[in-house]
C-alpha cells in the first residue's frame, strides 16, 4: 500500500483526522487500536495527544517522544479495507 500521511489534526477523545497523499481523508478513533502503555503511555493525556504531527521525513503520525503509527495501518482503518499481505514491504 505504502501511503503517506500529509496532514493530521487531533480531535476529542483520542481521535485523529488524517489526510493521505492520494487524497483519502477521514477520522479514526485510536482507543480500540492502541494500548496506552510504554512509549504510548503519554498519549493518555489529552494535551499531549494533541501534540500529534506528521514526521517531515517519514510521513507518519508521530508525537514528541518518538511514538509513531504506521501509515498503512491508519490508511486501512480510514478506508475500511484490510491490508494486503502481498504488497512489497520496501519502497
Amino acid at each position: 500500500m505504502l501511503k503517506d500521511v500529509i496532514e493530521v489534526r487531533p480531535l476529542d477523545g483520542h481521535r485523529l483526522w488524517l489526510r493521505f497523499d492520494d487524497g483519502l481523508q477521514g477520522e479514526i478513533d485510536l482507543r480500540p487500536h492502541l494500548e496506552f502503555s510504554g512509549v504510548f503511555a503519554p498519549l493518555k493525556d489529552a494535551q499531549y495527544f494533541a501534540r500529534v504531527a506528521v514526521h517531515p521525513e517519514f510521513k507518519v503520525v508521530t508525537w514528541p517522544n518518538g511514538a509513531d503509527l504506521d501509515s498503512d495501518v491508519l490508511y486501512s482503518l480510514v478506508a475500511g479495507t484490510p491490508i494486503s499481505v502481498n504488497e512489497p514491504a520496501a519502497r
